[in-house]
């Protein structure tokens, strides 16, 4: 059994910063790999960051530049610091693993597979 836990989401005005956390507890291997996802309300779950099991890092292209993923192994948490946030960047996100997918496979992974926290929501004020 694996659980994830979210934390660090809040509001922010645009142009702001955040930092979020997912911490992984349980049958959690520090091999896995993690993702960050996000849904705004009316839209589809999409990947936004993932890591790659070589250590680098995959983003949605809509975050480069902007977001950075991080993976702490010792800790088993994951980390996403947000910058130059956006309006649009307004979303429930999520962190996520579906072991062996790392990468853009695990970017794409369905709602309905794997291991997902509860989520963290992140507001964008204009």
């Amino acid at each position: 059994q694996v659980q994830l836990v979210e934390s660090g989401g809040g509001s922010v005005q645009a142009g702001g910063s955040l930092r979020l956390s997912c911490a992984a507890f349980g049958y959690f291997y520090s091999t896995y790999c993690m993702a960050w996802f996000r849904q705004a309300p009316g839209k589809e779950r999409e990947g936004v960051a993932a890591m790659n099991n070589d250590g680098s890092m995959t983003y949605a292209d809509s975050v480069k530049g902007r977001f950075t993923i991080s993976q702490d192994n010792a800790k088993n948490t994951l980390y996403l610091q947000m910058n130059s946030l956006k309006p649009e960047d307004t979303a429930m996100y999520y962190c996520a693993a579906d072991p062996p997918r790392c990468g853009f496979r695990l970017l794409v992974l369905p709602p309905d597979r794997g291991y997902w926290g509860q989520g963290t929501q992140v507001t964008v004020s204009s």
